[in-house]
């Protein structure tokens, strides 16, 4: 009888699973979660290409300091996350690596795992070398030898106010700096600004994320944004982009030689080592915001020849 009821409930709950999008969405990234193979596709990549330097040029992107980034050997790249879900600064670098190190260097950057639910999405996301974010993931990538690109701000970063854009936000998330410790990597921050100047973010939209049960697939955001052509708007519709100039600075590795994999265990060394992360990386947002206070007018400026040249 016991067996009849369990296996009653979860046929009802298959069954709301499916009448509920929010809920399938959380199954499917659950799935994805525990398989994770490496499908990175090269002639993809070779495809695909073109279209981020046409992205690449739309924003006048550009990264400098590509030369801290080790030629070998395990590393944690570590970005900001910014432009709503477009995140142009990925494209950016991404497109950066491929110039330097070519198609067939790999590249595994973790990716917000439950758009590995979307429809459509979870093929093109592996073929470019995206895998979910989570640990297992990303220590498996750096045991082989490979370079890890991560976000940590993720879903929240790329959600923050326009007002809040020149901020870096990984919320507290120390996953990374207990990781670069375990796996004794060192972390190569790589800071973007321009970004969040695309897409005017209104509001986080906490309150809509907590009426929609957004919880259940790992985020409370459910960001409202001025957009174009819709206006006010849920952010992720198709919208047009604000043509901001992007600026990205790879800066040198940090490292800490005199701690063991046991200081990942040790909350203090962990809260230090991240303050010191974030702390270079927004010392390094705050003068490239001084050197370009307004991406979008110093787009604007370099497409209009007849429009001046001062501020921007």
């Amino acid at each position: 009888m016991l067996d009849d009821i369990t296996s009653l409930g979860s046929a009802l709950a298959d069954r709301l699973r499916a009448l509920d999008p929010i809920a399938a969405w959380a199954a499917a990234t659950e799935r994805e979660i525990r398989e994770e193979p490496f499908q990175r596709d090269v002639e993809f990549l070779r495809r695909l290409l073109p279209l981020m330097e046409i992205m690449n040029r739309y924003f006048d992107a550009e990264v400098t300091g590509f030369e801290n980034v080790p030629e070998s050997g395990p590393v944690l790249l570590v970005g900001n996350h910014s432009g709503g879900v477009l995140t142009p600064d990925t494209t950016a670098f991404f497109t950066a690596w491929y110039r330097a190190r070519g198609l067939e260097s790999p590249l595994v950057a973790l990716a917000f795992d439950a758009a590995f639910g979307i429809p459509g999405f979870r093929d093109l996301m592996r073929r470019i070398g995206e895998v979910p974010a989570n640990r297992r993931n990303a220590a498996r990538a750096l045991d082989a030898g490979l370079p890890v690109l991560v976000y940590p701000g993720g879903d929240h970063e790329i959600s923050r106010p326009w007002t809040e854009r020149d901020r870096i936000d990984f919320d507290g998330r120390k996953g990374f700096v207990e990781l670069a410790l375990r796996k004794q990597v060192p972390i190569v921050p790589v800071v973007s600004h321009g970004g969040h100047s695309s897409v005017v973010i209104l509001s986080r939209g906490e309150w809509l994320g907590d009426l929609f049960g957004s919880a259940r697939v790992r985020t409370r955001a459910f960001p409202i944004a001025l957009q174009i052509p819709w206006g006010v708007s849920p952010l992720g519709m198709p919208s047009i982009p604000l043509p901001a100039k992007i600026t990205t600075r790879v800066l040198p590795a940090i490292a800490w030689p005199d701690l063991d994999a046991a200081a990942a265990d040790d909350p203090a060394t962990v809260a230090r080592c991240y303050d010191e992360v974030v702390g270079t990386m927004q010392a390094t947002l705050d003068a490239l915001a001084a050197e370009r206070p307004y991406p979008v007018l110093s787009r604007l400026r370099s497409l209009l020849p007849f429009a001046g040249t001062n501020g921007g």
